[in-house]
């Protein structure tokens, strides 16, 4: 891999410290953290003003980042997934037995996405796994489009990586994994 830029380098390193961090995504600025890392969790909800109880969705730089959250998955939902990633579109997959519920929520589901977005897959790739990932705004505002916005409304975000939004014209899209039914 490319040397990593010295942005790249203090995301992943705010993450290791159990920061938080926003960073451009598809469609908007998304905020996150470590998911096995409760406390920066629990920060992250405080900071959204989020109930922990609607869970979080999870971004990967590839399927094989997501194994440790996710049940195994038939061939058939397999074809599904590699149908649709990378890109903006998350599935809500059954979560393993041993996955925290702060990341699922009142679910036995967990949310998740392979993101096509380049320096998403880069940060992912250099963190070396899934991080959370879901939209930089207080809960019930406008998700931030841009590095001011996300200082803005969320100023004790610890770190923004900077970049350009993938040029989706909305968040992504969530599917259910056992119906195929389209939920947002």
């Amino acid at each position: 891999m490319a040397a990593l830029s010295w942005r790249l380098r203090q995301a992943v390193k705010t993450l290791n410290l159990g920061g938080t961090i926003a960073y451009p995504t598809e469609a908007v600025y998304g905020v996150g953290c470590d998911p096995w890392d409760e406390e920066a969790v629990l920060t992250l909800l405080d900071i959204k003003q989020r109930p922990w109880s609607k869970g979080l969705i999870l971004i990967a730089a590839d399927f094989n980042q997501l194994q440790d959250f996710i049940e195994p998955v038939s061939a058939a939902m397999l074809e599904q997934l590699q149908q649709t990633w990378p890109g903006p579109v998350t599935w809500l997959l059954p979560a393993r037995s041993d996955v925290p519920g702060y990341l699922t929520g009142m679910h036995d589901t967990i949310a998740v996405r392979v993101t096509a977005h380049p320096l998403t897959r880069q940060l992912c790739e250099a963190f070396g796994g899934a991080i959370v990932s879901t939209s930089a705004n207080i809960t019930g505002l406008k998700p931030a489009m841009n590095v001011h916005q996300v200082r803005w409304q969320l100023p004790a975000i610890d770190y923004v990586l900077p970049g350009a939004l993938g040029g989706a014209d909305k968040p992504s899209q969530i599917r259910d994994g056992q119906t195929g039914e389209m939920l947002r």
